[in-house]
This record gives structure tokens, sequence and C-alpha cells, in this order.
């Protein structure tokens, strides 16, 4: 029986983690803490590991797997900016990640649109302290909107398959076409949408792919939704458009400099050096703890896939 040690494995994970292993022949340690120089011997004796997202994997602790005898690591994301693939590939470590349901962050960014365009939060807030009274900003329809859709990957073709049942305009955008959408430049794409919704992967090209000069761009009243990876997004730009009244809101899942606060319990604690409570302070903008992904359908694809990742890595079908 093939070891393969998990980290950064949260209780529902655990839990499919040690339900399928037997089937796939996999003897799992498993553990919560994201991977770390401190607990590489985890890992000694296992040629594969599994990774969760919400920690950043340094390169002290890929050189540390790797003098311990890791040679694969299945992340258990989409994304690969919470490590450094190219010096993990340098120290003989393949780096793949998994395939999981795009249903999950397509349904949600679905809900983040709708949302924002009928300008839930203010209208919940305003019920949760009995005042029912109608807001002084009337809602929009998807059907008389135009939405772009930057990324057209398996995510943002889900959200355009969706949106076709609203009757409303998509533009698309991506380097890579794939599908028979509108496809149009990025800068036409920002003049002309109603709605903007992130869906692309985070790189060096696309890091602040919406800075200011882009955000700019955009229509006056318009709204912006990331559920790919915060750092598309300039931060501070986004919060100086919303707070001079230049757009209509923003949908956030996902947060530069969210590691650390997202997906931990900050009642009791100030949050510092992040611009999180200028945007929870908005009322056109609703903010979420990465959490688009999080379906029962998703995690148990995730955990399948990362030990079929590895498998297939041990029995040779992966190539180091």
């Amino acid at each position: 029986m093939r070891g393969i040690t998990i980290y950064g494995c949260g209780h529902d994970e655990a839990a499919l983690f040690r339900s399928l292993a037997p089937r796939f022949g996999v003897r799992p340690t498993i553990t919560e803490a994201g991977v770390s120089e401190v607990n590489v011997e985890l890992a000694s004796g296992n040629r594969c590991v599994s990774i969760g997202h919400r920690s950043q994997v340094t390169n002290p602790a890929l050189l540390a797997l790797s003098r311990v005898g890791v040679k694969y690591i299945s992340t258990r994301s989409i994304g690969y900016n919470h490590l450094d693939v190219e010096y993990a590939s340098s120290l003989g470590i393949a780096v793949e990640n998994v395939a999981y349901s795009p249903d999950s962050v397509a349904d949600y960014t679905l809900m983040l649109m709708l949302m924002v365009i009928r300008h839930a939060k203010s209208t919940i807030r305003r019920v949760d302290a009995r005042d029912y009274r109608l807001g002084d900003v009337r809602g929009k329809e998807l059907r008389d909107l135009t939405v772009g859709v930057v990324g057209t990957g398996r995510i943002g073709r889900a959200v355009m398959d969706r949106l076709s049942g609203f009757g409303c305009r998509v533009l698309a955008h991506d380097s890579q076409p794939v599908s028979d959408a509108e496809y149009v430049p990025l800068d036409h794409l920002l003049r002309r949408s109603d709605i903007v919704t992130l869906h692309t992967p985070l790189t060096p090209d696309t890091h602040h792919l919406l800075d200011a000069r882009r955000l700019a761009k955009l229509k006056p009243g318009a709204f912006v939704i990331n559920t790919g990876r915060g750092s598309l997004l300039q931060t501070e730009a986004l919060l100086s458009a919303l707070e001079k009244g230049e757009l209509g809101g923003a949908a956030l899942d996902v947060l530069e400099g969210e590691e650390g606060v997202f997906y931990a319990d900050c009642r009791d604690k100030p949050i510092q050096g992040l611009p999180l409570s200028r945007l929870q302070q908005l009322p056109n903008v609703l903010v979420s703890p990465h959490i688009a992904y999080y379906t029962d359908h998703a995690l148990s694809d995730t955990v399948e896939n990362s030990l079929a990742n590895c498998l297939s890595f041990e029995s040779g079908e992966r190539h180091e």
C-alpha cells in the first residue's frame, strides 16, 4: 500500500480522504497544518504529497520536501499561485493541480452577480434592522445588461452557459479563445460591459489585470465580480472607484492579502493592513471568504482527483 502525505487538510477533507483512500490502495498521513520546514518529516518515505491552497508554500519548505524524497505535489486547487512551480521543478518535484466541478464556482458567481445588481446587502441589512421600506435604488435585470467574462476556461465557460438563460449579452476575453462566444479585446470589453466577472488564472501577466487605468475604462455604475484570485484586481484602485461612486458595486470572493484572514475566526482581533474593513463598510460591496468552490460535489472531486493524480505519478503515467 502506497503512502501519501496530505497537508493543509480540514476536517471535511480528512473524512473524505480516509473514506476514499482504501479504494485507491493508499495509506494517508493527514495533517491540518500546511506544509513547512517544521513538518516535512511527515512526508518522509512518501514520494507524493497533496497540499491545500489556503497557505503559501515557501521555497525552503519545497527544498525540505525534496530532501526527504518527495517527487510529486498534487495541489488541491486550480491555481498555482501559492507555490513556486519553477523552483519545485528545479528540485526535481513535479507539481500538478486538480480538476473539480466548475459548477461550484459558476453557480456562486451568478449568485453574487444577482445579489449585487439587486442590492441584496443593503436590503438584508435594512430588514435585519426591521426597516421594511423600499430602498432608494432600484435593482437591474440581467436581460438588460451586458456581461463581460474575462477568462473562458472551464469555469468561465460554465458562467457563460448560465448567463445564456438570462437573455443578457455576453462578451468574452481570453488569450486563447475556445468557444463560440463574442470575443473582444479587454479594453473593449471593459468599456461595453455593465458587469465584469474575472475567471482568468493569476500569473505575472494577469497580476492587477484590473488596475486603476483599466478600472477607469468601466462604464459609470458598472459592477465587478471576482471569484478568481484576489490579485487580479488592484484593490486600492477598486476601493477608490467605489468610494468615489464611479462603480455600481462589487462582489469579491477573493481578496489580495487574504492569507491568514480568510478561513480564520477574526471576531476578537483587529485585521491590520488590509482594505477589508473599508470594503465591508460599503453598502454596495459583498465580500465572502474564498468559498465559491466549497460544495459537496467539488470537494469530493478535489479529494478523489488528488489521490488519482498521485497514483498516476507512482505508476509512471505522469513523468518526473
